[in-house]
């Protein structure tokens, strides 16, 4: 008699390249959660994902009847449905200063990494990169004060801020060892040690950094 594989309930339809796909795999792995994870090429996506996403984009997360295609969305989702380890703090005013900070990194960082990776333009290229190593040193010193991204515990955040850092090497963005840039370096240390970002990396994102 065959071995039934019990099929997971949650399906998330990721690019294995994409840091807003990788914010959300850090999360499910934070979690534990049983996954099935269909890596996409984004030049060839599935046509379930347009039957499922108005958008047709990528990440999208499919819990039974539920349907969700932004990234901090499915976050605070996983985070409310799966409550340990909790990834957002438990106070009002905690939570929507994590909230803020989120929204920051997706206001003023992510479209730089994105123009970094993705434009087509040299000098966009350069401007971007540029923008970004000269924001992430002017925040540098605050991760002297907590472990984690104006927190003692690992947050949501912290899932969204990971990735980027991740990529610093393949952006081309070196970060030169000084009492400016210690307190950074030993933040990024610290989360890419965590057993559940080891997990959440494609085979591909592991080669962005060796």
């Amino acid at each position: 008699m065959g071995v039934v594989t019990k099929r997971s309930s949650m399906t998330y339809f990721s690019d294995g390249r994409d840091h807003y796909s990788h914010r959300v795999r850090i999360v499910l792995a934070e979690k534990g959660v049983s996954v099935d994870v269909v890596d996409v090429d984004p030049r060839h996506k599935p046509t379930e994902l347009a039957d499922l996403n108005p958008y047709n984009s990528l990440p999208t997360l499919v819990d039974r009847d539920l349907v969700l295609y932004e990234s901090k969305v499915m976050m605070e989702y996983l985070d409310e449905r799966f409550p340990h380890p909790p990834l957002l703090p438990v106070y009002p005013v905690a939570r929507a200063e994590s909230r803020l900070w989120m929204h920051r990194i997706e206001k003023d960082w992510a479209p730089l990494v994105d123009s970094v990776l993705h434009s087509k333009s040299k000098e966009t290229v350069v401007k971007a990169r540029k923008e970004l190593k000269e924001s992430l040193l002017a925040v540098a010193p605050i991760f002297a004060e907590k472990d984690y991204f104006m927190s003692e515990e690992f947050t949501l955040v912290d899932c969204c801020l990971g990735p980027i850092l991740w990529r610093l090497e393949l952006m081309d963005i070196k970060l030169t060892k000084s009492k400016q840039t210690q307190p950074l370096m030993d933040y990024m240390e610290r989360i890419f040690a965590r057993e559940a970002f080891q997990e959440s990396l494609t085979d591909f994102e592991k080669e962005m950094r060796f």
